[in-house]
């Protein structure tokens, strides 16, 4: 058991009208490694718990994304953002909507306003299809668009990639003409480095 599950017991019961047993919210939050403001996604809704996953829409492995499926049990609302910080894919968003709901859990996406129950109209899982092929649209189309934006830097000469590494005799010749006096600013823009990578290999002894 993880300690995301074993943590559970630790949300205290909440009854309703009738001393009915009511369940709790669970957010779920998915940021990649450029965005570090995940309180942003789930900003001004209630939830009792949050699981955070840092990693792209491409990641297989989102470790807080299984722990909360072993956490949420029946009655609980799992809450999303958007349907595209769940699911990779439409064949992937289907698969966790239908998992969650067959177990008794609800799902929200805020960003859509859609939610699910597992007993939906016919036009709701029409929705969940329609709007899950949207999102995977919507990514396909900003991927085409930054392949189309690295092409177009690369025809005018603007799109450099990573800066390769220095070769073993240039790293020395830095180190030499370092410890000679010579002003680091100058010999950053030299040897093609920022002054950060020049720092990293006058600290790198191999």
């Amino acid at each position: 058991m993880t300690d995301s599950a074993q943590s559970y017991r630790f949300l205290p019961d909440t009854f309703g009208s009738g001393g009915i047993l009511q369940g709790h919210r669970i957010g779920y939050v998915r940021v990649s490694s450029f965005d570090q403001n995940p309180e942003r996604q789930l900003e001004h809704v209630q939830v009792d718990k949050v699981f955070t996953d840092k990693a792209s829409g491409k990641d297989t492995r989102r470790p807080q994304l299984d722990a909360l499926l072993a956490f949420v049990r029946e009655g609980d609302t799992v809450v999303v953002h958007s349907m595209d910080r769940l699911a990779r894919n439409l064949d992937d968003l289907r698969r966790l909507v239908h998992s969650l709901t067959q177990r008794g859990v609800r799902i929200e996406f805020v960003k859509e306003s859609l939610s699910f129950t597992g007993e939906d109209s016919p036009m709701a899982n029409l929705m969940l299809s329609v709007m899950g092929a949207f999102a995977e649209f919507e990514r396909a189309l900003i991927r085409e668009r930054q392949r189309e934006g690295i092409s177009l830097a690369k025809q005018r000469g603007a799109y450099r990639g990573r800066k390769k590494a220095l070769a073993q005799d240039r790293v020395l010749e830095l180190r030499r003409r370092v410890a000679a006096g010579e002003k680091k600013a100058p010999l950053a823009r030299e040897f093609g480095i920022s002054r950060e990578t020049l720092y990293q290999y006058l600290k790198t002894n191999d």
